[in-house]
């Protein structure tokens, strides 16, 4: 169907949501109608993302029910009995996140499969970790994450509590592509559901069982010192954090009042990604006020956390995602002397070899998984089947971090909690965490990141992304100052390419369109367009023997590489 005729086929609609209606009958640009209804809003292996509002290509009540409809074919074609074990759903700070989490509540229930319904907002790991506890068939998030305040999403969960992987999300999709007309899915009301007792609801328990789950990974600090300043960023992070850390014993604990409730309008932080230093504006103003040890802020839906700590000078210093997982590795590591010998850490592949350096240096083992934090889930099951590894820790460069086997994601939960418990140790030796960076950084080298993240939106942009992409399969990249291009890996096609003996080797990983170029000096870039955003992000790790060296080499390897797209 063409977008002129999706778009008369929504105005038909005798009972089409009013306030979507009166949307799409002020649109006057042909551009937005052809934007809202070229394509179905599209569910990849990552979930569905998109802007809010009317149209058959942005997050609405009937996106949400197609996709749902589509989970519950799904899950009772794999075993008839899931409809008794049911799905759990749970939603951040969002506009339209209670109303999206109830629509998918209705329409599983209505299909006779149970929904589990948490009572109000919820970070996303406390999902991962109720779909274990409750031994759900699956579960639901309703976030875009740190996307901007026009966007909402839609991830599912598998049963071991991780982000479906390919082959499940795949058979996701087969079944979601077989709805015809989204506006027959029958819903069910909130109420309704209670009454029937298909629609449960899930509170204050699991917000307990959640707690003991984290703290159970964490050391108890009650003679603790340490002065915290933490920002939700308006998001869901806001009570499980603070529950946390007041039961490990942190009693110096300010947060951000600005920042503290939940806000669908972000007013404060119209990007809420802790990846973004701006977000730190308030908190930063509040902990020199207070005189802070350490600013920690996690993202609307609570898997994520940005680190801001002191330098030797007392200023603070914002850290980068690869920063604070390699001092996590290594603290993780040299203060939980009981892990079996057969530990791992896992990252993934646009994620710096620091981390992993590290904690070989630690003895233990090291693994790469593609971007994207289910494919540390999966490992994590696999492992718990066969024994082969005991897991220790996992985390991306994108501000993601879990240490022990209650979820299946990352939460920025746990991760609060044990850069403040780091912190705290260090500050207890009369350093700060930018200084036990820097002694990272002597022991190993100086590794030095960066992202550069292109935002191509619509029609032209989907198709720039894939010429550049196609440009940098076949193009012939020379080394950069010192560092040889030693090895080529196309992760679409499974082949890494070794450019010294010309040896082509199998890579074990699930196909996915990324790019890497390796040099000798463990440096290295990556393109990846983002399974989520209209983005290709460019990854960039170089390394030096000194700071200086690294950063002038960085920039050095950036210019070459973005000197090669035109957009």
């Amino acid at each position: 169907m063409d977008y002129k005729k999706a778009y008369q086929n929504w105005l038909d609609q005798p009972e089409l949501d009013p306030q979507l209606r009166q949307e799409l009958e002020a649109i006057t640009a042909e551009k937005e109608i052809e934007d809202r209804f070229y394509i179905d809003l599209e569910f990849g292996t990552g979930g569905m993302r998109g802007k809010m509002g009317a149209g058959s290509n942005r997050m609405n009540i009937y996106t949400v029910a197609k996709v749902t409809y589509g989970l519950g074919k799904y899950l009772l074609r794999q075993d008839i009995q899931n409809w008794e074990k049911g799905v759990v759903i749970a939603y951040d700070s969002r506009h339209n996140s209670r109303k999206f989490a109830e629509t998918a509540a209705g329409v599983l229930g209505k299909m006779g499969v149970v929904a589990y319904l948490f009572e109000e907002l919820r970070p996303t790991p406390e999902l991962s970790f109720a779909v274990r506890e409750l031994k759900a068939a699956g579960g639901i998030v309703i976030t875009a994450s740190h996307n901007p305040k026009e966007y909402n999403g839609y991830k599912v969960y598998g049963p071991d509590g991780g982000q479906m992987v390919t082959a499940s999300a795949d058979a996701l999709i087969a079944e979601i592509e077989k709805i015809q007309d989204p506006f027959a899915i029958p819903i069910m009301s909130l109420a309704e559901g209670r009454d029937q007792k298909i629609i449960k609801m899930v509170g204050e328990k699991m917000d307990q069982a959640f707690t003991a789950a984290v703290t159970a990974i964490c050391l108890a600090n009650r003679d603790s010192q340490l002065k915290v300043v933490y920002t939700p960023l308006h998001g869901s992070g806001n009570q499980p954090v603070r529950r946390v850390l007041a039961e490990l014993g942190y009693q110096q604990v300010l947060v951000v009042p600005e920042q503290e409730l939940p806000d669908g309008d972000f007013t404060t932080a119209p990007y809420p990604n802790p990846e973004d230093p701006s977000v730190f504006a308030l908190a930063m103003a509040l902990a020199e006020q207070k005189n802070a040890d350490i600013i920690i802020g996690t993202d609307p839906d609570g898997d994520r956390v940005g680190v801001v700590g002191r330098n030797q000078n007392g200023q603070f210093e914002i850290f980068s995602g690869n920063q604070t997982g390699a001092l996590l590795v290594d603290y993780y590591l040299k203060t939980r002397t009981d892990l079996p010998e057969n530990k791992v850490v896992i990252k993934t592949i646009v994620t710096s070899e620091l981390g992993g350096i590290v904690a070989k240096s630690h003895g233990a083992g090291v693994l790469d998984v593609l971007t994207g934090f289910k494919y540390i889930g999966e490992l994590m099951t696999d492992f718990e089947k066969t024994g082969d590894y005991t897991f220790a820790f996992g985390y991306e460069e994108s501000y993601g971090y879990l240490a022990g086997n209650y979820a299946r994601d990352k939460d920025a939960v746990v991760a609060c909690a044990l850069i403040c418990e780091m912190t705290d140790y260090y500050k207890k030796q009369g350093k700060t965490l930018y200084e036990a960076l820097i002694d990272l950084y002597q022991q190993h080298g100086y590794f030095i990141e960066d992202v550069v993240a292109l935002t191509l939106e619509g029609i032209e942009g989907k198709a720039k992304i894939t010429e550049i992409m196609e440009k940098f399969r076949t193009i012939s990249f020379p080394g950069f100052a010192d560092a040889q291009l030693i090895r080529f890996d196309d992760y679409e096609t499974g082949v890494s390419n070794d450019l010294i003996s010309e040896a082509k080797t199998k890579i074990e990983l699930p196909s996915s369109n990324v790019l890497k170029f390796v040099f000798d000096d463990y440096s290295w870039f990556a393109l990846r367009p983002s399974g989520t955003e209209p983005k290709l992000k460019i990854y960039f790790s170089v390394t030096g023997k000194t700071r200086e060296e690294a950063m002038t080499k960085k920039e050095l390897l950036k210019k070459q590489v973005t000197g090669l797209i035109e957009v």
